[in-house]
């Protein structure tokens, strides 16, 4: 393996990591998930600004692009506070265990945007992922609150993807991330305004809330971002994809490090999970496996 892609892979691993990290912050962050992700994206969204200004790159879409993808981004938002809600309403181990069917809610959604028959696969896989959000349900009813959130984000999550691959055909990913991160502030920002919650008190923070945010808007999205779209210059989708669906695992075990007795989940949980991440991993495996053998048929 060459030096440049071995570095790329550590790159990789480096950047799940963090996106591992998110919902760790998304705990130890007092604010309410509805403030909290309207700071977010605002930070995110003056990250990407400076980004494109420092690197002198044109953020120029068409009216029509601009549109929806501020569309999209209140999508994005609305997966943001249901993500950080079920964090605080259940744990990170219960959030993140769900966030992994987000492959059974796209592998529904994409044939119905894009008007394809559903493949047999895609329906197996998708009946893997129900037998283990059930193991879920069964052993961690205490969470039912939070793993009914968490699923509401996971759907979100693949919508949001679904509807970001029509918008990545003319428009590049830094740019649609921008104007993503200032439709779910717009939109949020509509919403606490008229709930009497865009004011002084209800957005105040403390002083370690701040630096969490800072990191969670920068290093957790902004500069999570860019070093994932620069490795592809070495390494392929494929592997990138794959790579990022450690972020659960990652996930768990720092939130087990870190918090505790509180993370701490029944044996039935982790069966639960490990089908889920089971079926998420071998949902690009034999797909790939069997790219490569069509390819020896030629």
């Amino acid at each position: 393996m060459k030096s440049e892609t071995l570095k790329s892979h550590f790159k990789l691993h480096f950047v799940v990591l963090i996106y591992g990290f998110t919902a760790i912050l998304g705990k130890l962050i007092t604010l309410p998930a509805t403030q909290l992700v309207w700071f977010r994206m605002l930070i995110a969204a003056v990250s990407f600004y400076l980004y494109f200004r420092i690197r002198k790159k044109s953020f120029r879409v068409s009216r029509k692009d601009l549109l929806q993808i501020l569309g999209v981004g209140l999508i994005v938002g609305a997966h943001w506070i249901t993500f950080f809600g079920a964090i605080k309403i259940s744990n990170v181990s219960v959030t993140l265990g769900c966030l992994a069917s987000t492959t059974l809610f796209t592998s529904f959604l994409e044939p119905l945007f894009y008007r394809r028959r559903l493949n047999l696969l895609d329906i197996f896989i998708g009946l893997m992922i129900i037998a283990g959000l059930y193991m879920v349900f069964r052993f961690e009813t205490q969470y039912t609150a939070g793993i009914l959130v968490a699923l509401t984000s996971a759907f979100l999550a693949g919508l949001f993807t679904v509807l970001n691959k029509k918008l990545i055909a003319h428009n590049s990913a830094s740019v649609i991330s921008f104007y993503e991160m200032l439709g779910g502030f717009g939109g949020i920002s509509i919403f606490l305004a008229f709930t009497g919650q865009l004011n002084l008190s209800s957005l105040q923070m403390t002083g370690m809330d701040l630096f969490y945010l800072l990191l969670l808007a920068i290093v957790c999205t902004a500069f999570a971002f860019a070093v994932q779209v620069d490795v592809m210059r070495e390494l392929s989708a494929y592997i990138v994809a794959l790579t990022i669906n450690l972020e659960p695992i990652y996930g768990i075990l720092l939130a087990f490090f870190i918090f505790g007795e509180s993370e701490q989940m029944t044996a039935g949980f982790y069966i639960g999970t490990a089908v889920i991440l089971l079926a998420v991993f071998g949902y690009p495996i034999y797909h790939h496996y069997k790219r490569k053998r069509a390819l020896l048929k030629i």
